[in-house]
């Protein structure tokens, strides 16, 4: 097969996913996911963990080793079957504590520690090293594969090239589906539908393949089982010790690898999924392994000696002459590759980014958290990371040289990451684990993984020499890598995974017993110990005011989730509460809630830190600590009920204050507004008096006549639209209006009221921006009285801006049932104390001679919007003064 055509089947390939993820995070974005809801698409997505070494290693193994290969799958299907409601628990903490990484999970449960959240990315990322470079020696194997096969003996790339332009490629995808936006729930929808896309073709290669082999070439199941039993070799015996080893690293693989925690916790949508997968997926295990040991046994007995057994799979069809079940299979194995490196590199780029780069970043600018947009910055920084991973994977592939055995190498990383287990694990179930335990023991299991695996799989007098390997470190015997502490004769796979996780609990152990865990430690470990405890879900963070306000906060939201997002979040809270508007009060509850949104997008530990620089808190002192433990459960609980009655009566009388502050305002500004009324009405009709006793005098010339009679008519329609301004709230409050409801163009009602309100101040060049697309809906509403209130919110514009460059943004967006108009000029805007009382109908913007009204034109819009089924609200945070109006798609007329 041509080289050329390779290339283009795997581009062509590339395209299909990228068609797949595209219009999968198009129906999404619409709110489009009942597809994605289904438990067939996270199941297929759990199928990352059949990578490269399982598609091609697999058969080498089996051909070294004969059913050793089963280990591999029998950890994670006893996983899935015995212990899934370990997954559940998993799952649970994830959602409830928004979860964006294993390291995330680690950080969060120890006090929301940033430096293990540190430790654990640094383990993950060198663990998962040795898997990237699997991958691409894979795809590097199978190309020489079609070079060395071909009739006409294509030249092959130079190797270092190829990877190096898979690895490009891989970078790209994983950049324009994993980096596009920031989400509050770290969630790829485009990434998992084409996961689940490549699961069946993987799936589907391979078995394509077995049946061929097993009808085509072995004579069918019989006579294959009769060549296997026929068959003997030494290295097939089962060696129990070596199977449990594998049997368990395989089983915490499925939990810790970085890409399997991301796909099972992070991606799952429905926590009831996971009931269908402890089944389904080790189904899927089944049916992807049920061929494998034909593969290998034909693939002996056919191939040339010192053929390559892990590329079985695809010399088998070449070799008969099946070049398009080859290709299928090259397919099958590009799937299991490439979906395993996406990932994978989303997954530790999440962790690069929230716990080394970001909090770097913000170290080095403390006031970023309240000023500056930091999405972009956190997208770039994750973009950055998926680049560094790869480029880590390409330097292990050359440095390495490539190993003949993938399964190998992809035990090396199932090893490394098997040390966050006992942290994981120990923190789910022993609230007595610490932060200092966890670092000890993922500290101490890391460098001996390190020592003992890791570091010798490069070779002798690579990175260890030669003499450090025969004699061990400083001379010392009992220091030798593969036989620590004199442990002769283990295999060095069960060595190292025995030392490492056996010092690594010990440590845990010890740093647990040996320290006392901080408040937050203690809070956290209640609420990953209980997480099936509704009690526990709602417990406080202990939070306490300090010198945060609500719009610092609403502004470090905007900066993070963004302006609507953060916007809707407030004012839900807001609501909650009770209280209108979009800035809720900071009780603990609230804060809880805003930390773990924000963890969504930087990670627990950012948010935590963030939020505490805000407050100023801190931190509470071991002494403190041990004051308080040294209480009985019934004081504690005792005095938390009280706190809790004194918390709300505070703010209950917080609330009051804030009444009594507004009414007394309002009375200082009825008595303004009646006094301004008085002169607003005598002014006109003294007016009118004057000049029509001039007139009536009968001896003005006629243009003197004209000119009187003129000003009498002015300020007699002074006088009405006063007049019609109090009658009309005066109708509009006791719900007497009538409206004349009918379909009206949105954007067509915009510019009618543009138009009418460039009478105000027409001197004034105002730029208006719009966006003239959103404004194509028609509302059933009564088009006349919205218009008014859209004239009211642009002639205030046009009245109050002091920009020397003035601008109006109208930004419309349609949300649910309902339609948004935010009106929002570059001004000063409105002072705090004054936003409050802004649409009372006693209350006034600015001075009257400056005003030019009575100020009853806000009043009336909050009348006009209440009759009309919506509100009109102060938008706070945005820089100028903000107006949001927001009004039923379709409203029905109302006994």
């Amino acid at each position: 097969m041509p080289f050329n055509v390779l290339v283009l089947t795997c581009l062509a390939y590339v395209a299909a996913l990228f068609l797949v993820a595209f219009w999968v995070e198009r129906r999404a974005s619409r709110g489009e996911m009942r597809f994605l809801r289904s438990p067939l698409v996270y199941t297929l997505s759990l199928s990352i963990y059949c990578t490269a070494w399982t598609f091609y290693g697999a058969v080498g193994s089996a051909a070294r080793t004969g059913l050793e290969f089963l280990t591999i799958y029998l950890g994670p299907t006893l996983v899935f079957i015995g212990w899934w409601w370990v997954l559940r628990k998993l799952v649970r903490i994830g959602r409830m504590q928004r979860v964006t990484s294993i390291a995330d999970l680690i950080s969060s449960r120890y006090g929301k520690s940033n430096l293990l959240g540190v430790l654990v990315t640094v383990i993950a990322v060198v663990a998962a090293t040795p898997y990237i470079a699997l991958q691409l020696q894979s795809v590097t194997l199978s190309f020489s594969v079609f070079a060395q096969t071909t009739p006409e003996a294509w030249a092959m790339p130079d190797r270092d090239a190829t990877a190096i332009w898979v690895a490009a490629g891989l970078a790209l995808f994983t950049i324009l589906f994993g980096t596009r936006n920031l989400d509050a729930k770290e969630q790829h929808h485009g990434i998992v539908m084409a996961i689940a896309a490549e699961a069946v073709v993987k799936l589907v290669a391979l078995l394509a393949v077995g049946i061929f082999v097993v009808w085509g070439l072995g004579g069918g199941p019989v006579a294959m089982i009769t060549r296997i039993e026929a068959y003997t070799d030494p290295n097939w015996a089962i060696q129990p010790g070596r199977w449990g080893g594998l049997i368990f690293l395989s089983a915490a693989a499925v939990i810790t690898l970085p890409r399997m925690f991301q796909v099972m916790v992070v991606e799952n949508i429905d926590e009831t999924h996971l009931a269908r997968a402890s089944w389904a997926f080790p189904a899927y295990l089944f049916l992807i392994s049920l061929f494998i040991l034909p593969i290998a046994l034909i693939g002996m007995q056919r191939m040339p000696p010192g053929s390559n057994p892990d590329m079985m799979v695809l010399t088998l069809p070449l070799r008969e002459g099946q070049g398009g079940l080859a290709l299928l299979a090259f397919l099958g194995g590009f799937s299991s590759a490439t979906s395993m490196v996406i990932v994978e590199t989303i997954a530790l780029a999440t962790m690069v980014s929230n716990h080394i780069l970001m909090p770097a970043w913000l170290r080095l600018r403390p006031q970023a958290a309240a000023t500056g947009d930091l999405r972009g910055t956190i997208l770039l920084s994750r973009r950055v990371s998926i680049i560094g991973v790869l480029a880590l994977g390409l330097e292990y592939f050359r440095l390495s040289g490539g190993s003949a055995a993938l399964a190998a190498i992809g035990q090396i990383a199932f090893a490394g990451m098997a040390q966050v287990l006992p942290a994981m694990l120990g923190g789910i179930f022993w609230r007595g684990g610490t932060k200092l335990g966890a670092i000890l023991g993922l500290s101490i299991g890391f460098v001996t993984w390190a020592y003992t695996l890791f570091l010798p799989s490069f070779g002798a007098d690579a990175v260890i020499s030669a003499e450090v390997l025969q004699h061990g470190l400083f001379g010392l015997a009992w220091l030798r890598p593969q036989a620590l502490f004199g442990t002769e004769g283990m295999d060095p796979l069960n060595h190292a995974i025995f030392w490492s996780l056996a010092l690594n609990v010990a440590g845990y152990a010890a740093g647990s017993l040996l320290s006392f865990p901080d408040p937050v430690e203690r809070i956290q470990g209640a609420a990953f110990v209980n997480a099936f405890d509704a009690e526990l879900q709602a417990e406080r963070l202990g939070w306490t005011h300090g010198q945060a306000e609500p719009e610092a906060l609403l502004n470090m939201a905007q900066r993070i989730l963004g302006d609507e997002a953060a916007i809707s979040f407030f004012e839900a809270e807001a609501r909650s509460q009770g209280k209108a508007g979009f800035l809720p009060d900071l009780t603990p509850g609230f804060l809880a809630a805003l930390e773990r949104n924000l963890a969504g997008s930087v990670g627990a530990a950012t948010a935590h830190a963030m939020i505490s620089q805000l407050f100023g808190r801190a931190t509470v002192t071991v002494e403190d600590l041990m004051a308080v433990a040294n209480e009985t459960a019934q004081i504690m609980e005792y005095s938390a009920r009280l706190e809790d009655q004194q918390t709300e009566l505070s703010r209950t009388a917080r609330q009051l204050r804030e009444v009594n502050e507004k009414l007394t305002q309002l009375s200082v500004q009825k008595d303004a507004f009646l006094s301004q009324i008085s002169h607003e009405l005598r002014t006109p009709m003294t007016s009118i008096r004057a000049f029509s006793e001039i007139l009536a005098d009968g001896d003005l010339p006629g243009p003197r006549v004209a000119e009187y009679g003129q000003i009498i008519h002015t300020e007699a329609r002074r006088l009405t639209r006063l007049l019609d301004d109090l009658l009309d709230l005066s109708v509009l409050e006791n719900g007497a209006v009538q409206l004349d409801l009918g379909l009206a163009h949105l954007g067509q009602m915009i510019d009618r009221a543009l138009a009418a309100a460039s009478q105000t101040r027409p001197e004034r060049t105002f730029d208006i921006q719009r966006d003239y697309a959103t404004e194509e809906i028609f509302l059933r509403t009564d088009a006349d009285r919205l218009v008014q209130v859209f004239i009211n919110l642009i002639s205030n514009a046009r009245k109050y801006c002091d920009a020397s460059a003035p601008v109006l943004r109208i930004a419309v967006r349609q949300k649910g049932g309902r339609v948004v108009v935010d009106f929002i000029d570059n001004g000063a805007g409105i002072a705090k104390d004054a936003r409050g009382l802004i649409f009372e109908k006693f209350a006034r913007l600015t001075d009257d001679a400056r005003a030019g009204g009575a100020g009853l034109g806000l009043a009336i819009c909050r009348e006009i919007m209440a009759n009309l089924g919506g509100t009109v609200s102060y938008l706070p945070g945005q820089r100028g003064a903000g107006f949001r109006v927001s009004v039923p798609l379709r409203m029905e007329k109302t006994a």
